[in-house]
């Protein structure tokens, strides 16, 4: 035979003809699956109603998922009517009770945060200033936290004092222990739990403001660091002024951290939560009040305020874009503070509290 037919090892492969079939091997794996179920009768389409009868194989699926979420005490998985989440409405699902819905009561933290407790829940007060300040002032409180070891001065002595005079609770733990409830944030080795801060009502905020000669309130515009809340009711307490109110959404709240930078001012200042900042200075525009807006550019110098001796709101705006639009039309006037330099800036807080003073010196001379 011609060619390298002799050779030793040669691979000689069998030409195999076509296949007849299957012979009845793997029948089931090429059957069909049925028919598509048409949108009305899927689950976690939004074309179901939910009044449909489920399919044997969903219905069983959720039957199980309903088993396995009341032994892990959960709210179950299961196809909502109308939109593709999963937990919903739908025929089988159940009413979240008990350990289910105890699943969603505590909020998602956002990032930077150092507490994982609701918003609603109780808040640690830190540093020797604010937890006296908070005590004098009879702020409800449940229990002192005071570090083992901790030098006991006059502050610490008058805490220890006078929470033992209102029936609260002392504890004594360790300096980690307390720098773990706080997430690191400087303590001084003292901590006061407190309850969510009570805001005063703005109505009666704006009364309470009217009953004094020459009243002076405070509205922030979109302040969101806590810091500056702190700093900016600390200024509002050493400068008379009757009391703040701020948006109860896109701001800073009475927190642990504006509680410690106002060194227990938030506790002799009322605070008011409202819903639209600018209604509520139209408000106070009815009631004889002159709303002045800080503005960089404002057409009215700081020194040049003669409106600063009669009922006075002063408006701070964000830390970033100033005062919003709304609200700057609506304000009376717009102040700017006079600097040396065009290009330096003021911090929000520095300038509401370089307003007040001025505010002060005009109302005393």
């Amino acid at each position: 035979m011609p060619g390298n037919s002799e050779r030793r090892g040669k691979r000689v492969v069998s030409k195999k003809g076509a296949s007849k079939g299957t012979g009845g091997k793997n029948r089931q794996s090429l059957a069909g699956r049925g028919r598509t179920l048409p949108a009305d009768e899927r689950p976690w389409h939004k074309g179901y109603s939910g009044d449909e009868e489920l399919p044997q194989k969903t219905a069983r699926k959720q039957a199980n998922e309903l088993r396995a979420a009341a032994v892990q005490g959960r709210a179950p998985k299961i196809g909502q009517p109308g939109t593709k989440r999963t937990a919903g409405k739908g025929p089988f699902s159940v009413k979240k009770t008990g350990a289910a819905q105890g699943s969603r009561s505590t909020p998602r933290v956002s990032p930077g945060r150092k507490s994982t407790q609701p918003k609603d829940g109780p808040e640690l007060l830190v540093g020797r200033n604010p937890v006296v300040e908070a005590l004098r002032t009879h702020v409800p409180a449940t229990a002192l936290y005071v570090a083992i070891g901790l030098d006991m001065d006059e502050r610490v002595k008058e805490s220890v004092r006078t929470a033992a005079e209102r029936g609260i609770a002392i504890l004594e733990i360790t300096r980690a222990e307390l720098d773990r409830m706080t997430g690191g944030v400087l303590h001084q080795g003292l901590g006061l739990q407190v309850p969510p801060y009570a805001y005063e009502p703005f109505a009666d905020l704006l009364a309470a403001a009217k009953e004094h000669t020459a009243p002076l309130l405070i509205a922030l515009d979109g302040i969101t660091d806590p810091r500056n809340l702190g700093a900016i009711i600390r200024s509002a307490a050493a400068f008379g002024a009757q009391g703040v109110f701020l948006t109860e959404r896109r701001s800073a709240a009475i927190t642990a951290t504006a509680w410690r930078t106002s060194a227990g001012a938030a506790a002799r200042v009322k605070v008011s939560q409202v819903t639209n900042l600018t209604r509520s200075l139209k408000a106070c525009q009815d009631e004889g009040f002159i709303v002045v807006g800080l503005d960089a550019d404002g057409a009215t110098s700081l020194y040049d305020l003669e409106a600063a001796v009669g009922p006075l709101v002063v408006v701070v705006g964000s830390e970033g874009r100033g005062l919003s639009r709304l609200v700057g039309q609506t304000c009376d006037l717009k102040v700017g503070i006079p600097m040396i330099s065009e290009v330096e800036s003021l911090n929000a807080s520095v300038a509401a509290a370089v307003t007040l003073a001025e505010v002060n010196r005009r109302r005393t001379h």
